[in-house]
């Protein structure tokens, strides 16, 4: 077995797709579905099948098997996924690969570049350079234990530390400079570190690799306060959210992500128990960000600082979750607090108190309104209410849309049916233009066929060879479905879903697709059983045929005078007849 079948016999689909997206088991079958991950949708159309290790979303039509899903969802080559893959199975992965190219190749060497300025940056914390870094870390009040866990680390002031070391390792200047770890001197002499005399933040992708590096000044003058890595071929900004790759599982058991602004504040609410919390990497939330988000769980609190900045940024990230129709709450903490401030000072119970106490964020906006405006005027209240209005006409679910109008309509002191008529100028804006092609059809027998020789290995044995002696089935809609499978099967390949899809082209995919992930009968008995009974009905369909053509021919001949042809004829009807009464008995038997 080759290292790709390897991988993929061992990586089971459900579990792997499962990391990235919640999934849900659909009655007894083989199937489980969830929102796509590939496109924003409301109502799930993404689908996993376990039996035939396989994904498809019918919404989008994205569709692979494990190998391609890791490729699309973590932005990797073939080489790179299969690689995370046999590592996570524990599968050796041999020195000189054949499934290895220089892209990837490439990029493997910007991974180990980042691991290795990562060992780097925690030796240097914790040797006599980095005393600065230690105070800084003590007056925050973290404990060894979350420093090592959250893998944080100190840049040599100097500059000059990782470019000796990757220098010493043989790297040329192009991987040099595409690392984002180390920049050209002005003055063309050489290089020089990017992060110098700074707390070093690792930055992961959501499988747990290390990308790229955030780094905090400790000296005065020093600016940014935080300098994060640049963009490269393995970290995209707007990808990424810090801690993801801890906060996951956490994210899914609560059925709730934590939102904050900073590294600390990750660090802080972590501490305090919360551990499905997250932050943008210093950028302004996006949308690809929230997706990232929303196939974990559609659930987020936000708990940005408290000051006007905080403020600001908590509209903005409003409006992104909103568009992406996130579930929203937003924490806004007393006495201007900052969540690690606040954890510090008032207590791990105290957070999450108020984390559960959370308001929708329609009250937080509400509430923004009436400061913002003044609400003793009909020009204030109008203000206040048009200032609402975007928020408004993004509520899809009327009886959401409902409840707030009247909270509205009473809060703002306005009439209710002002509201009401914005909210059904909402609903009419919010109906969805995309008109969903009609789903392929299929005559039963057809279907039936199909769905056993994909689930059952007897009907796959059984009725592939009557199925070929058929002349009825070059008329089938799924005639090149039926070709695929026959021509893998010639190569002694076993039926392997992915297989017989590669074959196929866009229209016959989705057919397949629309038999394979159906939540129709799959007990490989009774499926066997129901494709002999096809093959009979069509068999029996085929003779009836023949005999009626033969009868109407030998009419023809009569008619015509030609004795001869109208008597070969009826002995070929006599014998079609004796073939027919054999069937007959046999079925019998």
């Amino acid at each position: 077995m080759d290292l790709v079948q390897q991988v993929k016999s061992t990586a089971d689909i459900v579990s792997v797709v499962g990391q990235y997206v919640r999934l849900k088991k659909m009655g007894g079958s083989a199937r489980y579905v969830g929102l796509c991950p590939f496109h924003t949708e409301k109502t799930p159309s993404f689908s996993v099948h376990s039996t035939h290790q396989f994904y498809k979303c019918f919404g989008c039509g994205q569709g692979g098997d494990v190998i391609k899903f890791v490729m699309e969802i973590e932005r990797l080559s073939f080489y790179e996924a299969l690689k995370l893959l046999a590592e996570r199975s524990g599968i050796p992965i041999p020195k000189r690969s054949e499934y290895s190219d220089p892209e990837s190749k490439f990029r493997a060497g910007l991974y180990r570049m980042h691991e290795q300025a990562q060992e780097v940056f925690r030796a240097n914390l914790q040797g006599a350079a980095g005393k600065g870094g230690r105070d800084y870390l003590a007056g925050r009040g973290l404990a060894a234990g979350l420093i090592d866990e959250f893998g944080l680390g100190y840049s040599d002031p100097g500059g000059t530390q990782l470019v000796r070391l990757f220098e010493k390792d043989g790297l040329g200047p192009e991987l040099l400079e595409a690392s984002g770890l180390v920049l050209k001197r002005t003055d063309g002499s050489g290089y020089i570190d990017r992060f110098r005399g700074r707390l070093m933040f690792p930055l992961h992708s959501e499988s747990g690799k290390i990308i790229g590096f955030a780094g905090r000044a400790l000296r005065a003058g020093d600016e940014p306060k935080y300098m994060n890595s640049p963009e490269t071929s393995i970290y995209r900004k707007s990808y990424v959210l810090y801690n993801l790759h801890r906060a996951k599982e956490s994210i899914r058991k609560q059925e709730r992500a934590v939102l904050v602004e900073g590294y600390m504040d990750v660090i802080g609410v972590h501490a305090a128990g919360v551990r499905e919390v997250v932050a943008s990497c210093g950028t302004a939330l996006t949308q690809t960000q929230v997706k990232v988000l929303k196939r974990h769980c559609g659930r987020i609190v936000v708990n940005f600082d408290p000051d006007s900045a905080g403020t600001r940024a908590t509209e903005r990230s409003l409006e992104v979750l909103l568009e992406e129709d996130a579930s929203v709450r937003i924490l806004q903490l007393e006495e201007g607090l900052d969540p690690d401030a606040y954890v510090k000072q008032r207590g791990a119970e105290a957070y999450r108190t108020a984390l559960e106490r959370a308001p929708g964020y329609f009250s937080w906006l509400a509430e923004r309104a009436r400061r913002k405006f003044d609400m003793r005027t009909a020009e204030g209240r109008i203000a206040g209410f048009e200032f609402l209005l975007p928020s408004i006409h993004r509520i899809a679910d009327r009886l959401e849309r409902m409840t707030i109008a009247n909270e509205v309509a009473e809060y703002l002191g306005i009439e209710p049916g002002l509201v009401l008529e914005e909210f059904r100028k909402a609903a009419l804006q919010r109906r969805e233009s995309i008109v969903r092609p009609a789903e392929p059809q299929l005559r039963p027998v057809e279907k039936l066929l199909l769905k056993a020789i994909l689930f059952s290995e007897t009907a796959l044995r059984e009725a592939l060879p009557r199925l070929a002696a058929l002349p009825a089935s070059q008329e089938f809609s799924a005639r090149r479905i039926f070709e695929a499978i026959r021509a893998t099967a010639a190569e002694g390949k076993p039926l392997a879903y992915a297989e017989v899809d590669a074959r196929l082209g866009d229209e016959d995919r989705a057919l397949l697709a629309s038999v394979a992930f159906s939540d129709e009968l799959e007990d490989e008995e009774l499926l066997a059983t129901k494709a002999r009974e096809c093959l009979r009905y069509l068999e029996e369909s085929q003779r009836d045929q023949s005999r009626a053509s033969l009868k109407a021919k030998i009419r023809e001949a009569e008619r015509a005078g030609n004795l001869p042809e109208a008597l070969r004829l009826a002995q070929e009807l006599a014998q079609l007849e004796k073939s027919v009464s054999t069937e007959e008995r046999r079925a019998l038997e």
